[in-house]
């Protein structure tokens, strides 16, 4: 079957006419600290250095001048009774929000209402005397590569502007948990932030937040958070002020297929659970090796599905969780707790290589039992047990996994390995039953992760 493309519009101006009443220019001033004169260059320890500090000290009165500070930016009204949506980043910080309406219609203070700095969503309110043009939101799943866009907003503080395009790409991920980026070749450049992305319908099905510059001008790839996202964060920002995401409470990674092998699965489908701190999973009885398939009757893909789908659950909700341990399926109730209320702690230190006691090398990697002086050298707490990988050939499939010195192994073949013989137990356990690897579980850091080794010989 073949498919047509749809034309090229003849024109753009109706539906340009349609929506430009509802979206807003966005001027932002912040107060900004300043010295009111530099200091001369003395050298430190000069018999000056304390008369020159005291005499421009009095003659400022130790009070610094401030600046105003002002950025333009973008956005779109979604009420009659003003509403508005923007970037984060454009009001971030800022100490007032002025908003300009199109066509001469005047300006308007405006107040935040809550922002959501994971998304970049604002959401802001203004107090009209009469009614406001607004737009709605589209629906952005159904946005197709290819089909026509239109965006609309404030590029480079020259007032309203339009620009239309074709969507690039669905589905991008640049920097955040919960990114949905739509990508387009429309023009957007800066102060074009937070400005709308319309469909031909005229409804808005991306909010534009960036671009990829090497100049800071627009070469054609703009990003815009997918409106299925945005009025989610929209509905929560008007009702509470803030966002109230899921929390599962489990730390996870994706399946690889050298990671199913050693599992014996067929699909690398699902979320991998790492570790399991105190939380909600952990209440419910979730453990580390567990592979999460379903969620609240929902099909996990992978990580990045697993915690879109869990921030998109009601806080409070409990669901049924599917979980495969030891080959066979479990099906766990998890009551969701409220993830901006969770406290992570991750300093992202590299521990540092251990003295080399008693050892012995194993798939390329010199191992040790856990000793009470290991755990002082890598800060463990008293009862942190396994292995220490003290060196590692970097011509072995481990160090090629990412495996290094100061790492501990928990685990082989989702068994608590505690001694080298255990270890070795388990690499004969997989070359006897015909595995060609065998599945570790690894911390460094505090921070567990997965790894399938081969155990050919």
């Amino acid at each position: 079957m073949r498919a047509e493309a749809r034309g090229v519009p003849e024109s753009f101006a109706d539906l340009a006419e349609q929506v430009s009443p509802a979206v807003v220019n966005i001027t932002t001033s912040t107060l900004i600290a300043q010295e009111t004169q530099p200091h001369p260059m003395v050298p430190e320890g000069s018999p000056f250095e304390d008369f020159f500090r005291d005499f421009f000290d009095n003659e400022r009165g130790d009070q610094p001048r401030s600046r105003r500070s002002s950025a333009l930016g973008s956005g779109f009204v979604i009420s009659e009774d003003g509403f508005i949506v923007t970037n984060n980043h454009v009001i971030d910080g800022a100490d007032e929000i002025l908003v300009e309406f199109y066509n001469g219609r005047g300006t308007l203070t405006a107040e935040v209402i809550g922002t959501d700095p994971n998304t970049d969503i604002a959401l802001l309110k203004v107090e009209p005397e009469e009614a406001l043009p607004f737009v709605s939101f589209g629906d952005s799943d159904v946005m197709r590569v290819g089909d026509w866009v239109m965006a609309v907003g404030n590029p480079l503080g020259q007032g309203f502007s339009v620009s239309a395009g074709i969507i690039s790409a669905r589905g991008r991920e640049l920097s955040g948990t919960y990114d949905d980026f739509i990508q387009t070749d429309a023009a957007i450049n800066r102060g074009n932030s937070g400005g709308p992305l319309f469909n031909m319908g005229g409804e808005v099905i991306g909010v534009n937040t960036a671009i990829l510059s090497p100049t800071g001008g627009s070469i054609g790839i703009g990003f815009s958070m997918a409106s299925n996202v945005v009025t989610k964060v929209v509905d929560q920002l008007k009702e509470f002020g803030e966002t109230r995401r899921g929390w599962l409470g489990v730390r996870i990674q994706d399946m690889t297929e050298d990671l199913a092998d050693a599992m014996e699965l067929d699909s690398t489908a699902g979320a991998l659970v790492t570790d399991v701190p105190d939380g909600p999973a952990k209440d419910a009885g979730i453990e580390p090796g567990d592979l999460i398939l379903s969620f609240d009757g929902q099909d996990v893909p992978d990580t990045r599905g697993l915690v879109r789908i869990v921030g998109d659950a009601p806080v409070g909700k409990t669901v049924r969780v599917v979980v495969l341990r030891d080959g066979e399926t479990q099906t766990l109730r998890v009551t969701l707790g409220r993830r901006e209320d969770a406290v992570a702690s991750d300093d992202g230190g590299q521990p540092p290589a251990p003295p080399a006691p008693e050892e012995k090398t194993v798939l390329g990697m010199e191992i040790a039992e856990m000793t009470d002086t290991l755990r002082e050298e890598l800060g463990l707490d008293a009862n942190a047990n396994g292995l220490v990988i003290l060196t590692i050939d970097e011509a072995s499939e481990a160090w090629e996994k990412g495996l290094r010195a100061g790492d501990v192994i928990e685990e082989a073949a989702q068994s608590r390995v505690t001694s080298i013989g255990d270890f070795e137990d388990k690499i004969a356990e997989a070359r006897d039953g015909g595995r060609q690897s065998v599945l570790l579980l690894v911390r460094r850091a505090g921070d567990p992760r997965f790894v399938a080794l081969s155990v050919a010989e």
